[in-house]
């Protein structure tokens, strides 16, 4: 009984903690998409910045399909 509590307490506190981090990738993403639009004479580093909007959306996509099986 002890065990399973501790895992609910742990499951709980990993829920919270993904409903932070998603919130903060999306935070970034939105920020990313602003410099995007602000280095359009850069166009080598809108191709790379691209490339790391792409994967944090990625990224948050897997952290909201964890939250959703959690």
């Amino acid at each position: 009984m002890v065990l399973n509590v501790g895992m609910s307490m742990n499951t709980e506190r990993f829920s919270r903690l993904l409903e932070h981090w998603i919130e903060h990738n999306e935070e970034h993403l939105e920020k990313y998409r602003e410099w995007v639009e602000k280095l359009k004479d850069h166009p080598e580093i809108v191709s790379m910045l691209k490339d790391a909007i792409g994967k944090f959306e990625e990224g948050t996509k897997l952290l909201k399909e964890i939250s959703r099986r959690i």
